[in-house]
């Protein structure tokens, strides 16, 4: 088993990576009067009611609450459904919520615990690739309005991450890919030795695979997360591919994948990036065939200037102008002056979705 601290000073907690740790929990030493399982209609019935046999079983006392599975349920009102539900189950401001489930299930449980009674404490227990490796580490949480993607949210750090690989067993060929587009991102804007690692290695599903990919991408974050807790600007390095990401998964509705997304995002920011002389052809190139290798798109079918519009109320849009974050090679981005994100023009932004 490996711990990785996320290191936040008071609000500091640690990050456990291994096989069939779920069971190895002692929930005891969070010290809450109550426990609260948030999770969805889909995990409820794989994991969830499990965990709360087993939690029961340590002698604690702990509720189960679900909500229909998908990106639609990530949204103010089902948020405020579970919130009432925590009140008639009279839980207090001693009580604890634990996430399990994917990034949506982990974004809106941490949302709940971070206005629920002014905040209560969480624990994220990660069941995709995804997850595992981003959503469920930093203390992002949030929920979708029709504006756009996580524009109600909060930065709520949880108690403590408990990453299972053995969960991954149990995950869609798709969801898979989701989770290895995020690592992709890792690799391209930190880490060249770990984009290497996926080239040679994208089609195996040894634990040694993820252990290792998830290892070194929760290694990523937490540093960065450690420095730059609430995304002043060196956190904005984690956005590389997601301001174009986030606007495709709001223009189809949330019907498209979030790693389809996010690859469809890299994609084309990395295109900026070259089309400003900064990342050169042959990296452009191995980071759009990783993504095709792993089976998802590098080519977008819908309409750039609905995605221009959408971005425009990106929460990281200032003073009007879009900024992205700017690869100049495999493992390293764009900085200046401290900075880490450069505003690109709509009119430019239209020519490199366009051509």
């Amino acid at each position: 088993m490996d711990i990785i601290k996320v290191n936040l000073g008071p609000r500091s907690y640690d990050i456990w990576i291994g096989k069939g740790i779920l069971k190895e929990i002692d929930f005891s030493k969070f010290k809450a009067n109550k426990y609260g399982i948030i999770t969805d209609s889909n995990v409820r019935k794989l994991y969830g009611e499990g965990l709360q046999k087993l939690i029961r079983s340590q002698g604690l006392e702990v509720e189960l609450f679900d909500f229909p599975a998908g990106e639609d349920s990530k949204n103010w009102e089902i948020a405020g459904k579970i919130g009432r539900e925590l009140i008639k189950k009279e839980f207090d401001r001693y009580s604890m919520i634990i996430a399990i489930g994917g990034g949506v299930v982990g974004d809106l449980a941490g949302f709940i615990a971070s206005f629920y009674k002014r905040g209560i404490g969480y624990i994220q227990i990660p069941t995709t690739l995804l997850a595992q490796v981003d959503s469920s580490i930093g203390g992002k949480t949030g929920v979708n309005i029709p504006e756009g993607k996580n524009l109600f949210g909060t930065f709520y750090q949880p108690k403590a991450v408990f990453i299972d690989i053995e969960f991954l067993k149990t995950l869609p060929e798709e969801e898979i890919r989701n989770g290895l587009a995020e690592i992709i991102k890792y690799g391209m804007i930190q880490d060249s030795e770990l984009f290497e690692y996926l080239e040679k290695n994208y089609s195996d599903r040894t634990d040694e695979f993820y252990l290792r990919i998830i290892k070194s991408s929760c290694q990523i974050k937490t540093k960065i997360v450690g420095q730059d807790e609430k995304e002043e600007e060196l956190r904005k390095i984690l956005n590389y591919g997601h301001t174009i990401g986030h606007a495709i998964e709001s223009a189809q509705g949330y019907e498209v994948s979030h790693g389809r997304a996010i690859a469809l995002g890299m994609v084309y920011e990395g295109k900026i990036s070259h089309k400003l002389g900064l990342l050169n052809e042959e990296d452009l190139n191995k980071q759009n065939q990783l993504i095709k290798n792993i089976g998802l798109p590098i080519v977008y079918e819908g309409l750039p200037g609905d995605l221009i519009e959408i971005m425009k109320k990106d929460k990281k849009v200032k003073s009007g102008e879009i900024y992205f974050v700017l690869p100049i090679k495999i493992g390293e981005v764009k900085k200046e002056n401290g900075r880490i994100s450069f505003p690109v023009t709509p009119s430019f932004l239209e020519e490199c979705l366009t051509q």
